[in-house]
């Protein structure tokens, strides 16, 4: 198993569940790409520099420090941030149970499990279970690395899980886009409410995150190719002219596009739809 961040407990009530946890996110699958200099295609690195002497650091040299006078610093280690607050830094204190699906998804962040340890697996087990059939998260403040989180302890499978939360004023709210007013005011007709449920309805289908992966990546590594097979590797492709925009929605026939949607099979005609996007283009560089 990978290496857990630290071991701690929840803490809700009286009541400590010995845990460990764990990062949940696998490295995203970016391309490595390298800074190069475009007047001799020769790469540009990062530097760690010394702004007194100019000479490069070794990773070995770096440690963290915080101004607390100008040009003052006072070295801050692993250590002093655990001293900081022990019992902080390695605990997940729960302050209040609350109905899960009452979380928009917008205050989720980073997700991590936290897993059971050494002779806490009855707790455990007995908090995870009890949560479930409530349907509820437990709402906690964490400290992870150098920072307190709120967060949410939720049960999943035989796991429990802690999803870092962003804090209300870290979140823009819908007043925040200046919706028009028209756009408040408008209903849409029953026709057309009925005919979006058929399309909704015949595009349902069972969460399985398996069938989903990052096909924009697939499609970088084509294009990649195509300039190595076309001997336009050092060229720098010229971006195509802008496409007209498409027509406005207030001259858009919504129920016929509704519509054509249904009556071309909702999910297929959106996966057919997604391929069409997905094919290539050979583009070469002007």
């Amino acid at each position: 198993m990978a290496r857990g961040l630290w071991k701690g407990a929840i803490s809700f009530g009286l009541v400590n569940v010995p845990v460990e946890l764990y990062s949940a996110q696998k490295r995203s699958a970016e391309l490595d790409l390298t800074m190069l200099d475009k007047r001799d295609m020769a790469p540009v690195g990062y530097k760690r520099v010394n702004k007194a002497t100019g000479k490069e650091v070794p990773w070995e040299d770096v440690v963290k420090g915080y101004e607390y006078e100008d040009d003052k610093y006072v070295v801050l280690s692993e250590e002093d941030f655990r001293r900081a607050n022990p019992e902080a830094s390695k605990t997940v204190d729960i302050l209040a149970f609350v109905d899960l699906e009452d979380i928009a998804p917008l205050y989720f962040d980073t997700p991590y499990f936290l897993a059971p340890g050494k002779r806490g697996e009855k707790a455990y087990a007995l908090l995870r279970d009890a949560m479930a059939k409530a349907g509820k998260a437990g709402i906690a403040s964490v400290v992870i690395r150098t920072k307190q989180y709120l967060a949410a302890v939720v049960p999943l499978g035989e796991a429990l899980v802690l999803n870092t939360l962003r804090y209300a004023k870290e979140v823009k709210t819908a007043e925040d886009l200046e919706i028009p007013e028209k756009l408040k005011s408008h209903k849409p007709s029953a026709k057309e409410l009925d005919m979006a449920e058929r399309l909704i309805d015949d595009m349902a289908d069972e969460w399985k995150p398996e069938k989903y992966h990052d096909t924009y990546h697939e499609d970088l590594l084509k294009r990649i190719e195509e300039k190595v097979k076309a001997g336009e590797t050092e060229e720098i492709t010229a971006p195509e002219k802008e496409k007209k925009q498409a027509q406005s929605a207030d001259v858009v026939d919504l129920m016929a596009l509704l519509k054509k949607s249904v009556e071309g099979g909702g999910r297929k005609a959106a996966n057919d739809e997604h391929r069409t996007r997905r094919t290539p283009r050979r583009r070469r560089a002007a």
